[in-house]
């Protein structure tokens, strides 16, 4: 987390969260008032959240990664857009009249695609498109058609959310569509657990992804067309080499 996250966490009154990700920050917030539910609760969670800070207590609802990337930042905001509730900035901004008033702070963090590129490699140098595998939020439909643009205009992929109990053949879906346009030995990074003590990192084949251990905790890397394995790491140029190549022979 960052050094600001860390602080709200030591500061505020209450804090809210998925209780996962809440036993994994329990020795920082201790004594604390502690507002917990299980998946598929982010709303009830939220509400009881923004009800906390309405009565005049400070909170922070915490997420996995950066609460902006598939997280819960934009959830806080709808619910007080269909509440009427009036939120500014710590740096202050328009108000809506005549309603109840909220300071939010939306405090960065280091998501999955960033924390877990950093054990592979350099994987994200070029171009990339994340896209989450879940459809309990978004139509299957359109999550196949985001893959094949994205597989098509030779993006690096980055998936969340890949393979679950119940959600089991989304991955290998996603795999087919790919394979329609990268070679089958296109390098594909897996993550589970990055920065955790159950971190899992390795390097296999695009042809071969099917095969992977695989869970709701892990994040998948596909390569685009120059992605390369170097020693254990995964690269995706940028384009340099090919630049100062051009630049030489002037």
């Amino acid at each position: 987390m960052s050094r600001r996250a860390y602080d709200i966490l030591k500061s505020v009154d209450t804090v809210a969260g998925y209780t996962t990700y809440i036993d994994l920050i329990r020795p920082l917030i201790e004594k604390k008032n502690i507002i917990s539910t299980s998946m598929t609760k982010e709303i009830d969670r939220v509400e009881a959240a923004i009800e906390t800070a309405l009565k005049g207590k400070s909170c922070a609802i915490v997420s996995s990664g950066d609460p902006g990337v598939y997280a819960m930042a934009g959830l806080v905001f709808e619910i007080c857009r269909n509440k009427n509730i009036s939120i500014v900035p710590p740096s202050g901004s328009k108000r809506l009249e005549d309603a109840p008033s909220l300071c939010i702070e939306v405090v960065p963090g280091i998501p999955a695609l960033c924390s877990g590129a950093s054990l592979l490699g350099a994987p994200l140098t070029h171009d990339f498109a994340v896209i989450s595998l879940s459809d309990l939020l978004t139509p299957w439909d359109l999550i196949e058609q985001r893959i094949e643009a994205a597989a098509s205009a030779d993006f690096v992929i980055v998936l969340y959310n890949p393979k679950s109990k119940k959600r089991n053949w989304q991955l290998e879906n996603a795999q087919e569509i790919i394979l329609k346009h990268r070679k089958k030995d296109t390098p594909v990074g897996i993550v589970t657990s990055a920065m955790r003590d159950d971190q899992n990192v390795q390097i296999i084949t695009l042809e071969h992804l099917h095969t992977a251990a695989i869970n709701m905790q892990t994040t998948v890397f596909i390569g685009n067309s120059a992605s390369a394995v170097f020693l254990d790491f995964m690269v995706t140029p940028r384009g340099y080499a090919k630049k100062y190549k051009l630049l030489s022979s002037r």
